[in-house]
């Protein structure tokens, strides 16, 4: 099996190393029979994103790819391709502000062992409450569902197989909710998909959003409405 981690970025040098870091330790945890290697795909980034990912290409071997999209699904769809064409069965999607569990592809493979899967909708968890309002916290933690069957969608733990994602023709270029749309035509087409809370990522609760109505939004949406 080869495996693709497919990583969108946009400014991220604050949070982009941290991230490769930990999928670096994940790809470690594989057996040597499986190829893994991220790829990060660098859209209309004007910091210091490119450099820091080129300082760090021979020790992660990474692979990037640029791009002057500002659309988070071109972006996914595009590295995504890429990775398809260079012999990618397994994708794994997650972000470059987010951290991957050290088991996050291991606890793909065993879904996969256990039992035949298309698509793995993993967790996410908040890495800071510090600058948040505790009704902030509150009102998240009522909401999400940390649970094996939980319905939520994230871009920045997702995974499918090749031949699933072509058929249902990709990630739509869409600014925002490009996750949700993707999972909705693999549902529609009768695609098995395991909701896990055994894959599991850490995000930032930043609440300056890169996708206008992504996660970032989400908790500052929560926030206001405490705040008022």
């Amino acid at each position: 099996m080869k495996i693709a981690i497919v990583i969108p970025a946009h400014n991220e040098a604050s949070t982009i190393m941290d991230c490769l870091t930990s999928v670096q330790l994940a790809i470690e945890q594989l057996p040597s029979t499986i190829i893994a290697y991220p790829l990060v795909v660098l859209d209309s980034c004007t910091d210091e994103t490119l450099s820091l990912i080129r300082s760090a290409q021979v020790e992660y071997k990474i692979e990037y790819l640029t791009c002057d999209y500002r659309c988070v699904g071109r972006v996914r769809d595009l590295g995504l391709c890429h990775a398809i064409a260079n012999g990618a069965n397994w994708l794994a999607c997650t972000d470059a502000d987010s951290m991957v569990s050290a088991d996050w592809l291991t606890q793909q493979m065993a879904h996969i062992q256990q039992q035949p899967t298309d698509m793995i909708c993993g967790v996410v968890s908040v890495n800071s409450w510090a600058h948040l309002s505790s009704q902030t916290q509150q009102a998240y933690e009522a909401h999400y569902q940390d649970i094996m069957g939980h319905r939520h969608i994230h871009g920045a733990n997702l995974s499918f197989n090749r031949e699933a994602y072509l058929a249902v023709g990709g990630f739509s270029p869409l600014a925002c909710h490009e996750d949700v749309d993707l999972v909705k035509r693999f549902e529609n087409l009768g695609y098995a998909i395991t909701w896990s809370n055994k894959v599991r990522v850490t995000t930032s609760s930043r609440l300056q959003a890169r996708a206008k109505e992504g996660f970032a939004a989400f908790l500052a949406n929560l926030e206001r409405s405490d705040l008022q």
